[in-house]
């Protein structure tokens, strides 16, 4: 009888948790506690753990680490796993745990950004790596009927505490995915690209949105962020003027913008928050799986540049994943993944990564469950032709460079130009005083669609250089990074440069008939970015340029998956400013940080497409 009782708690317990959670089913199946654990230095991070009351098996721990809050809090009050993809893991009965970090909401001690990894670690030395030691190493002696296998994942800044997370390597953590993980905030991400400061987020992060202010002490009041005169931000980031009167908001109170202030080149402080310079400590014991959305407004570099690092300096099982994202897209923040402002994807790309995945990567190394043949080594999402594509390795074998160069007047084309005179170069001039945005129409905020945003607007400028080929008789697929090099001269002594590429639609082409916006013609962002022209010979030691020579200015772009189909065009543009996206560079060779509205000025541009001074742009061909 007490068999037979006990198997039917056992099926009852199952039934419960095939069943599709929602809140109620989440508290009728779940016990939240709330829990200080203490750190090796004795300071103490608030926790919060979702046990599953059945006790039938041991369960697996899957932690988030935040500085977001692990809100709500409360033991009575449930944070709603429920609303997306992390309810399977609930019906998998997960233990799941989220922790406020070191200095941030209810967690004592002082907050430190990227707080860099320290690789010598004595007594009571602590870093995010130890920090996530210590909490693995509570959770898994104190929590019931845990299985002893932990998992870390998170997006955006909780997926650089999920890569720092990796480097804890605690022998009960088998398993990270780092998520549009904050990885390198001067050469990517947030916070500069290539060394250009990205005015818009900078401020709106720290001080519109106030997570800059300090917290004396724990709380669950978020800060409040300042106010600013006007909606319209091209107009309010025009009228502030030089970085220094944006500093004047922040005041003394604000650490980490006031630290960047002070940092304007690649130097030790910086290289001390890149986390791909420690990854080669992950164990390879500990698998990963990085993931990330083709055109995430945040960290699209962070993505691909933490797989990378893995891949190229660590020695564990490592995969990533890329789809046609905004940030934080596939965990279904605001749309399924079958769409990005104007272009279509042809299906709900989200729901394909949760079934196909995250879900079963966690469920294979946490639970010994399922298999993960079908993750590949690089598992990315193509658009253009809106397929999904399977690698051994990224960029795939078959890539070769092809380089597509600038022609005169406006061509574009595979063939080396042969111009000469007043052909050798295409000019415009930029005017910090007109800058060109970023995207069409007056926006409050940084948008998250300009990634695939119509072109057109820009196009129609005379300080945006437009090059474009004829109509493509065959499919062009790109899989890999980007190379810009072009050959400028300047009137001045510093410029940047931001460079686009562009699918040019046909000039009939429609998804539907009920497009609400005019598809004909359609100028698709495919990839931009911008680059210092200061740091085109090391972003260590930046240079002036001299005014009329000829300089290099090469760099790479984040990767690209994408198909330029058939009867489709491919557009590339060269502008100076991107605004107030990025910050304006003076075009005066002086520390743009402390520079004076005195100190901006036009220049004069030239860009080069000549027999021997070619401007062009490398392409990753997929044969």
């Amino acid at each position: 009888m007490n068999q037979l009782y006990c198997l039917l708690l056992v099926f009852l317990s199952v039934c419960s948790f095939g069943q599709n959670p929602d809140s109620t089913w989440f508290r009728n199946n779940y016990t939240k506690k709330e829990q200080y654990i203490p750190m090796r230095d004795g300071t103490r991070l608030f926790t919060s753990i979702y046990l599953p009351k059945d006790n039938a098996e041991k369960h697996p721990i899957l932690i988030s680490r935040t500085p977001y809050s692990c809100a709500p809090y409360g033991e009575n009050v449930y944070r709603n796993f429920w609303s997306n993809h992390y309810k399977e893991y609930l019906k998998e009965g997960y233990i799941m745990v989220v922790q406020d970090v070191r200095g941030r909401w209810m967690s004592e001690g002082v907050f430190e950004d990227v707080r860099p990894y320290q690789t010598d670690k004595k007594a009571n030395d602590f870093d995010e790596a130890s920090d996530t030691y210590d909490a693995i190493d509570w959770l898994v002696k104190n929590l019931p009927n845990n299985n002893e296998k932990v998992g870390v994942f998170g997006i955006s800044y909780p997926g650089f505490y999920s890569t720092m997370a990796a480097l804890s390597n605690h022998p009960a953590l088998k398993a990270v995915s780092p998520q549009a993980p904050v990885t390198d905030w001067f050469m990517g991400d947030d916070f500069h690209h290539n060394g250009a400061f990205m005015e818009m987020d900078g401020f709106n992060f720290y001080l519109r949105r106030g997570f800059g202010f300090p917290r004396p002490k724990p709380t669950t009041v978020g800060p409040r962020g300042l106010p600013v005169p006007t909606k319209d931000s091209y107009d309010f980031f025009l009228r502030s003027g030089a970085l220094p009167n944006l500093t004047r908001f922040a005041g003394d109170s604000v650490r980490f913008w006031n630290d960047m202030m002070q940092h304007p080149n690649l130097d030790a402080w910086w290289k001390a928050r890149n986390v791909r310079n420690f990854v080669s400590a992950i164990s390879p014991t500990i698998a990963t799986l990085v993931v990330g959305g083709l055109f995430d407004a945040e960290d699209c570099f962070g993505a691909w540049s933490t797989y990378a690092a893995i891949e190229g300096k660590a020695k564990n099982n490592n995969k990533i994943i890329m789809g046609p994202w905004f940030h934080g897209q596939w965990a279904g923040r605001g749309s399924d993944g079958s769409s990005l402002g104007n272009v279509q994807f042809g299906s709900p790309t989200s729901a394909y990564y949760a079934e196909n995945v995250e879900v079963p990567f966690f469920n294979y190394y946490l639970k010994g469950k399922g298999s993960i043949d079908k993750i590949k080594e690089a598992n990315i999402f193509f658009t253009g032709e809106n397929q999904w594509h399977q690698f051994d390795k990224w960029p795939p074998a078959t890539v070769t460079e092809r380089a597509l160069y600038l022609q005169p007047k406006g061509g574009l084309s595979f063939t080396q130009p042969s111009a000469s005179g007043s052909e050798a170069f295409s000019e415009y001039q930029s005017d910090p005083a007109k800058p060109v945005p970023y995207t069409d129409g007056v926006k409050a905020n940084r948008t998250r669609e300009y990634m695939t945003d119509d072109q057109r607007f820009a196009a129609n400028r005379p300080d945006v250089l437009v090059f474009k080929t004829d109509v493509l008789t065959d499919d062009l697929t790109l899989s890999g990074p980007l190379v810009a090099d072009l050959q400028v001269s300047l009137s001045s002594t510093d410029a940047d440069f931001i460079v686009k590429l562009i699918d040019v639609f046909p000039d009939d082409f429609q998804y539907r008939p009920t497009d609400a916006y005019i598809m004909n013609g359609y100028q698709m962002l495919v990839r931009g970015e911008v680059f210092r022209g200061r740091f085109r010979k090391s972003f260590e030691k930046p240079e002036p340029f001299v005014p009329g020579q000829i300089s290099e200015v090469k760099y790479t772009l984040p990767d690209v998956a994408h198909t330029f189909k058939k009867g489709h065009r491919i557009m590339v543009q060269v502008q100076s400013s991107w605004f107030p996206l990025v910050d304006r560079n003076p075009q005066k060779y002086v520390d743009i940080y402390h520079a004076k509205d005195s100190d901006f000025q036009k220049a004069a541009i030239k860009v080069y497409h000549s027999a021997t001074t070619a401007s062009k742009i490398i392409l990753p061909v997929n044969k």
